[in-house]
């Protein structure tokens, strides 16, 4: 997750004590039908089969990371350090930010894949950022006409690369596990929560470089709900598969790359950049997720969600479903405080057949574990307040 502006104000702690950073169904009408057609809503459903090249009695291990960012060249060499440890028959999920560029993204994860057994994908949003793609997303239309290939024609890339690659990005069963790919993208309106006022804050367009460094087609926009429903639609097609799972599986994780829920990231005060809830989550994720899990969750403890994006560790249940973040993050924010981590990740969240306890260090899902959300305060927390100048008061 990246804003763009003063990169001071953009160190993302977990920490209350110190400093932190910061449906209703419509129909959507555009020109992006050959993407569907191309990609997401016309890919194959994977055909689900109870084991999957797994000889271990005693079951396999679920291993979990988001925000991977390889991008910087501390974050590859820690993926490159996953040489030494061999995961025979385990799993891993990825839940998306893999990197900006689709080469470093192919690089990624096929090391991944040399590593584990089985793993799966989701993507992120910057996954598919165009701006540094250069000549290899640029494709002649005429002999004097050049246009720069979309942020959903760079999806399909790298599904068709996960394909080849032997990474999974639809819903399969491994040894009696029900693993879940979930498809999202953030909308404005999934914030709820009272707005901070009274303060010079940038604009999502100014601070978020989602609104230029992602190109869509005609009819999609950060500026409505047309790229969450769009999202969420490509899960449609696995709805049979899904329900297959769930009459199969004690035990199903579902992930995704944006946040379900705005109560799994901290309040607006806290955080460097407030208006950050508004790029952050999707009703209809949490809306999906319900429809898989239940209203209320599975029986024993067996619903999990894993997310990524705010780069906040967090593991905590809300309504009957265990929600865990678990993200590798930028070098600044592992440097500074414990925002990501390293010795820790891939965090371990199903082993023996039984979900791993609590992740731990996770500061803000135990802040709020012990203190009320209270969405109501606006007043901005000291280590905010020092970054933005009041608005000037007129009176009439």
């Amino acid at each position: 997750m990246v804003v763009r502006f003063n990169p001071s104000c953009l160190t993302l702690s977990h920490n209350p004590h110190h400093t932190t950073y910061f449906s209703k169904q419509v129909t959507v009408r555009s020109s992006y039908g050959k993407h569907m057609k191309r990609g997401g809503l016309g890919r194959r459903p994977q055909i689900v089969s109870s084991v999957l090249g797994n000889s271990n009695t005693e079951g396999v291990s679920v291993f979990v990371v988001s925000d991977l960012h390889t991008d910087y060249a501390e974050n590859l060499k820690w993926v490159e350090c996953l040489s030494n440890v061999k995961h025979k028959n385990d799993v891993l999920l990825v839940a998306g930010d893999v990197a900006e560029t689709c080469s470093m993204f192919v690089v990624t994860m096929s090391l991944l894949k040399e590593r584990f057994e089985h793993v799966f994908y989701v993507p992120g949003n910057h996954d598919l950022w165009c701006r540094r793609e250069g000549q290899n997303y640029v494709r002649s239309l005429c002999f004097d006409c050049e246009i720069q290939v979309d942020s959903l024609e760079k999806l399909n890339k790298l599904l068709d690369a996960c394909e080849r690659i032997g990474v999974e990005t639809n819903p399969t069963v491994i040894d009696e596990i029900g693993i879940i790919p979930l498809f999202s993208w953030y909308h404005e309106s999934f914030d709820k929560e009272k707005d901070i006022t009274g303060f010079r804050i940038p604009s999502l367009e100014m601070a978020c470089k989602d609104f230029y460094a992602c190109k869509w087609p005609k009819g999609l926009s950060n500026g409505d709900m047309s790229l969450a429903l769009y999202f969420d639609a490509m899960n449609d097609k696995q709805i049979d598969v899904i329900k297959e799972i769930q009459m199969a599986c004690d035990h199903i994780i579902t992930f995704s790359h944006f946040v379900p829920r705005q109560e799994l990231c901290p309040e607006k005060r806290m955080l460097f950049y407030p208006k950050l809830p508004k790029i952050i989550g999707s009703d209809s994720l949490e809306d999906r997720i319900r429809s898989i899990h239940g209203a209320e969750g599975r029986k024993d403890a067996s619903s999990c969600h894993v997310f990524g994006h705010t780069h906040f560790c967090w593991d905590a249940v809300v309504d009957g479903i265990r929600y865990v973040q678990a993200p590798l993050a930028y070098p600044r924010e592992r440097k500074r405080r414990m925002n990501g981590g390293e010795n820790w990740l891939p965090f371990c969240l199903y082993a023996d057949n039984k979900f791993a306890d609590r992740l731990n260090p996770c500061y803000w899902s135990d802040y709020y574990s012990a203190n009320p959300r209270t969405p109501h305060n606006t007043k901005l927390a000291p280590w905010v307040a020092r970054f933005y100048k009041q608005t000037e008061t007129v009176d009439v």
